[in-house]
């Protein structure tokens, strides 16, 4: 059985004030931090595997199911699954035998930063972007670590595609949705109707199994702005 998962608290209750500032300030700075060789490394692998020509990144993606369950969902996409951590992957290729493994996918070792950066550098477009569950950082002054307030925000945007977020903690998703809004993107965030049988990952499974309500954000960034 699974174990049981707390709801997020937070000493934020609504959207964070400063939000506005902080979206608005990273789009006009440019992020100069030096990129990690191990990550350059990892995204010129995880691009040398694509033989489909549809992209899809699954990024956060933990122990890598959701990365599975997408390749199934879309067959003539190439998923990408990125996680920092290789424990996390590893684990769940032991428990796959290869005769399971279909081949529109790979799982990636990447710091997510790093990864989009290169991405939006080469100008990939996506088809669609899952981040499922991120860490919701809900202390009021982690802002700057949700990805809505993250300096990659912007690479986030030039990656296009269909983009879909999940979390149990709502105010995250309005957010982000606030943060589209900025540039002119609408997002809908509603509750997510999930069941036992279409769990996407064993996040959602044991967040779904503790009673707690889910959420979901969709965007088209591929559309044309108002």
């Amino acid at each position: 059985p699974l174990s049981k998962s707390r709801s997020v608290v937070s000493n934020q209750a609504a959207e964070h004030d400063n939000l506005a500032d902080v979206v608005t300030k990273h789009l006009e700075t440019e992020f100069k931090r030096p990129i990690a060789q191990h990550n350059i490394d990892a995204y010129q692998y995880a691009i040398s595997q694509i033989n489909k020509p549809h992209i899809i990144f699954d990024s956060g993606c933990g122990n890598g199911k959701s990365t599975l369950n997408l390749a199934k969902k879309y067959p003539n996409a190439f998923i990408i699954g990125i996680d920092k951590s290789l424990h996390r992957i590893n684990k769940l290729a032991a428990d796959n035998s290869p005769t399971e493994k279909t081949k529109n996918y790979c799982h990636i070792r990447a710091d997510l930063i790093d990864f989009w950066r290169l991405a939006a550098n080469d100008k990939i477009k996506l088809q669609h972007h899952f981040i499922l569950y991120p860490n919701p950082w809900p202390k009021k002054h982690h802002l700057k670590r949700r990805w809505h307030g993250s300096p990659v925000f912007g690479e986030i945007l030039a990656l296009g595609g269909k983009i879909e977020l999940r979390s149990n903690w709502p105010t995250y998703l309005e957010e982000f949705a606030m943060a589209l809004a900025l540039v002119k993107y609408a997002a809908t965030v509603q509750p997510l109707e999930v069941t036992a049988e279409n769990y996407i990952s064993d996040f959602e499974a044991k967040y779904h199994s503790s009673e707690q309500t889910l959420w979901q954000l969709n965007a088209n960034l591929d559309i044309d702005r108002a």
